[in-house]
């Protein structure tokens, strides 16, 4: 029987053991014994050897997605007469193993600071396979870009234009650059989430466009590649990013009569499912379909196919992370909600939360939840899972259903965490952040290893003092 606190969207599994199809990576599975195995490794393999809570990557899974956007993107790039680039959005989940999936896998890299470059390069990412982002860059951040060389800097507004080709002038070189425009058009996901609407801070209005190429052509130490564009993130379908195509390579025909235009970069934001009800299009199959939209619509205006550029990031590595957790306090509550809805909603208490998650309390965003370590036959109960920080905004799980006997000391896995959740950790309250460890084949490497409290007490000064 449904719980009448849940949502409308949610129902109570027949089986709350079964690992909903398309959420998980894709070697999730329970084994012998009923715990879930990732990668050939037991969950309490792991557990007992990085701890909780625990980043925990499907290394084939990740390598997979990646080559098969690549692959996908190229065949239909060459179908259509064209070629094309696959970026790896690294604000999605970046260390120094995973850039290397992604180069193995014949991607280049977009970055958006300082450190996001640096680690690329110090990865071992070719300069000229890297673009950076960013709507305020430092001229330090722009001065490093330029001197190394990467591939493609985007200017992100009229200010930029100068800043860019001095340091470039300065340094010798032509910097390839792309102008990031608003194409105004509204994505359907969260307010915070939607990038391409008027009023925010990335970019420039399409009407802005022609002035702003000018004068990038204007200076010679500057090269105009074409436009970009990026919608939004978490964006299920296909319509929104054709009209952004759309309005685009209106104003792409119109550039063309000053010059070349080379390329035109039609950003990322393609969807996974996080719940068992999200039924996003594969990224790989959406990829294929935008070039042919993009070729249609050429062919419509008499133009020549550019080169095109997209930047997956989430749908790379999102659905191939989980996280592990312990449960703790188990607290059943009798609540009325806002509606007159009467029902108990158990809180399961897990020994991280918004500090290894925060989108959650940022989006409101909906994740699942498994017993990980174990199987139940007792009839599933309505939960929340909660993390030990001082906030009641502290939240994993919003709403699903785990086995009623969940106890203290079960190992509880939350899976599609492998995109935004690492990137956006932090110290809150002085807890360290977790690990992050790659499975596959039946073992485990370590790619970035848990953060001590010594690392937390480091940059303080005073306590450096004391102990002069």
């Amino acid at each position: 029987m449904n719980n009448p606190l849940a949502p409308k969207w949610l129902t109570p599994p027949l089986d709350a053991n079964v690992l909903a199809p398309g959420v998980w990576p894709h070697t999730a599975h329970r084994n012998a014994d009923g715990e879930i195995e990732i990668g050939g490794v037991a969950v309490s393999a792991l557990a007992a050897e990085f701890g909780t809570p625990l980043y925990v990557f499907d290394e084939a899974d990740v390598r997979g997605r990646a080559r098969r956007i690549r692959e996908s993107f190229a065949a239909a790039c060459e179908s259509v007469g064209t070629h094309g680039h696959v970026y790896y959005a690294s604000k999605a989940f970046s260390s120094a193993g995973v850039l290397r999936w992604m180069v193995d896998a014949g991607l280049r890299v977009d970055v958006a600071t300082e450190g996001e470059l640096e680690l690329a390069l110090a990865s071992g990412v070719p300069a000229a396979s890297i673009g950076l982002h960013g709507n305020n860059k430092s001229d330090g951040e722009i001065d490093r870009a330029v001197t190394v060389g990467v591939g493609s800097l985007v200017i992100d507004s009229l200010d930029e234009v100068d800043r860019v080709a001095d340091i470039a002038e300065h340094a010798g070189v032509v910097q390839n650059v792309r102008l990031r425009a608003n194409t105004g058009v509204h994505a359907s996901t969260h307010e915070y989430l939607a990038t391409a609407r008027e009023d925010q801070k990335f970019g420039v209005a399409l009407r802005d466009v022609p002035a702003l190429v000018a004068a990038i052509r204007s200076r010679s130490s500057l090269r105009f590649l074409g436009l970009h564009s990026h919608i939004g993130s978490q964006i299920f379908g296909i319509s929104g990013f054709v009209e952004a195509a759309q309005r685009l390579l209106d104003v792409h025909a119109e550039l063309l009569a000053g010059g070349d235009v080379p390329e035109l970069n039609l950003g990322g934001g393609f969807g996974i499912a996080y719940t068992s009800v999200d039924s996003p299009t594969d990224a790989a199959d959406l990829v294929a379909e935008l070039v042919h939209e993009v070729a249609r619509i050429c062919g419509e205006k008499g133009i020549a196919i550019p080169v095109l550029a997209i930047e997956p990031g989430r749908s790379v590595v999102g659905p191939g992370g989980i996280t592990l957790y312990t449960a703790g306090t188990i607290k059943p509550i009798d609540v009325v909600d806002d509606h007159g809805n009467a029902g108990t909603r158990t809180y399961v208490s897990v020994d991280g939360g918004m500090s290894d998650n925060m989108r959650t309390a940022l989006y409101h965003a909906d994740y699942s939840v498994a017993l990980a370590g174990r199987v139940s036959e007792t009839d599933p109960a309505l939960v929340r899972v909660v993390g030990k920080h001082c906030e009641s905004g502290d939240i994993v799980v919003r709403t699903d259903y785990l086995p009623g006997d969940v106890h203290r000391g079960d190992l509880l896995a939350v899976p599609a965490t492998g995109a935004y959740c690492a990137s956006l950790s932090n110290p809150y309250n002085q807890i360290a952040r977790p690990a992050v460890v790659a499975v596959h084949g039946g073992a485990a490497t370590l790619l970035v290893r848990r953060e001590t409290v010594a690392d937390l007490f480091s940059r303080d000064t005073q306590l450096e003092s004391d102990n002069r």
